[in-house]
């Protein structure tokens, strides 16, 4: 099947299913009934949720150039995605709409038995080519500012870029935040770094780094998680004389309970999890650590630059001549460049958008006291949100604030577990966020529905009752 065979396909499941009829939600004049910040994966497979949902007054914006959403082709570094490549996500139960129907139609059902995991650039050809089958409305180079909450359960959302429209403002009843990994906070370095070092000295993995100007230098990786061997092995790969990656473990993590999530029924039932235990799986979940694949490790380790040192803290960094020192409790490194592989720290607070509605967002550290050995003071920052992803307010004039706004990035995670901003959760977790919009949707417009309903007066029957006799 060619992927011009694909496509046709698409159109007709999609017209099996209904697809394309008209909205049930009442317009409201220059108003968006939502609007999605993000168009990366989650933001795409939200829109198109809606869309099935016959919610289609929406508006997807991004801040990037159109293609370049999210981190496939910007800075992201691994070969592959790390996920099973037999994970559905965004196709909704379309099969057509499969990240293996899209390959078998580009290469052939031998070539969907010989890949291992899905190739991260051909994951984002996928994505442009979902967006571009299903015509889903995105405005690129759209960044959001802020959100300003108005009166009548209306967001004015301020933006700014080269796509914004003429005033940089959008009004929308509903906004989803599906920002991403550090969408719901900020990516962390570490303050001791920003301390002592000039900015031209580090990098967080997050951040777009000149690899070119890298060639023969050497290069230390502070992190264990997965991004920090991604990193050492594109380095590497680009010419980087050493790679050294730095873990405060003595240890490294071997075990990834991703994997057990995914074959046991945790990620699709988490919600149903009372808050003790949401927190506890959630607690060691962040304990624990996500380790490299095999194949990224093995990446890596086979050059001989490479080098991985256990139970490494950084103690401190400076300057000294043209090196970079990197003192830990075994010595003394001078390396050219550093990269953080430091992960990220949630807090509504460290959002520039929220900065109006942070101090109204309901915490878990106002929900949930955990055990003392439990306690842990970045899952207590999260956001409290709704079995929809909606958030929720302190008080009530704080709920009146926040009422309409969808936190469907990482900072779900605590209170719904691998769902927004992780693949292996979209399939579960764009239905429950298109129900949580519905059902808001449709309790907001209440007292307008039912009264249609009790006046609907349609007259459907239309038979000629003189045909025969009717008795009283």
């Amino acid at each position: 099947m060619s992927l011009a065979a694909l496509e046709q396909r698409v159109r007709e499941d999609l017209a099996a299913l209904d697809h394309g009829k008209p909205t049930w939600v009442s317009p409201r004049d220059g108003v968006q009934d939502v609007v999605i910040v993000g168009g990366g994966q989650s933001g795409l497979g939200a829109a198109f949720g809606l869309m099935r949902e016959r919610i289609s007054n929406i508006l997807v914006i991004d801040e990037n150039p159109a293609g370049y959403e999210g981190p496939w082709d910007t800075y992201a570094r691994m070969i592959t995605l790390r996920t099973p490549k037999w994970i559905t996500s965004i196709d909704l139960g379309v099969p057509s709409l499969t990240f293996r129907s899209y390959w078998e139609a580009r290469a052939g059902k031998a070539a969907w038995e010989a890949i291992d995991k899905i190739p991260r650039r051909d994951w984002m050809d996928y994505l442009r080519w979902y967006r571009a089958v299903l015509d889903l409305p995105v405005r690129n180079e759209t960044k959001l500012t802020r959100i300003e909450p108005l009166e009548g359960g209306v967001h004015r959302l301020h933006v700014e870029g080269a796509g914004a429209p003429e005033g940089g403002v959008i009004l929308a009843r509903k906004v989803v935040l599906a920002t991403g990994i550090q969408g719901g906070g900020e990516w962390h370095v570490p303050g001791f770094i920003r301390a002592s070092l000039p900015a031209e000295r580090y990098a967080h993995t997050s951040e777009a780094i000149d690899f070119e100007a890298l060639q023969g230098a050497r290069i230390a990786i502070l992190g264990g998680g997965a991004s920090a061997f991604d990193n050492a092995q594109h380095a590497l790969a680009e010419g980087a004389a050493e790679a050294h990656v730095f873990l405060r473990r003595k240890e490294m993590p071997r075990v990834n309970p991703i994997r057990f999530m995914e074959g046991s029924g945790l990620i699709g039932r988490f919600a149903a999890l009372d808050d003790a235990g949401k927190y506890e799986v959630m607690e060691s979940f962040f304990r624990r650590n996500q380790p490299p694949t095999n194949d990224t490790f093995g990446r890596a380790a086979a050059y001989p630059g490479f080098a991985l040192h256990l139970g490494e803290p950084w103690e401190s960094v400076r300057e000294e001549g043209d090196a970079v020192i990197v003192e830990t409790p075994k010595g003394a490194y001078p390396f050219d460049f550093l990269i953080l592989s430091t992960g990220l720290m949630t807090d509504p607070k460290l959002r520039p958008e929220l900065a109006d509605l942070a101090d109204d967002i309901l915490r878990w550290r106002d929900r949930h006291v955990p055990p003392a050995d439990l306690a842990n003071p970045l899952i207590d920052a999260h956001p409290y949100l709704g079995s929809g992803f909606e958030m929720q307010g302190r008080d009530a004039e704080a709920q009146a604030r926040v009422h309409g706004l969808f936190a469907f990035n990482y900072s779900a995670l605590i209170s719904l577990g691998l769902s927004a901003a992780a693949l292996s959760g979209l399939k579960y977790a764009i239905p429950r966020l298109v129900e949580g919009i519905a059902r808001q949707i449709f309790l907001d417009d209440r007292e307008q529905i039912l009264g249609d309903y009790h006046a609907y007066a349609e007259v459907e029957f239309g038979g000629d009752l003189s045909a025969g006799e009717v008795l009283p």
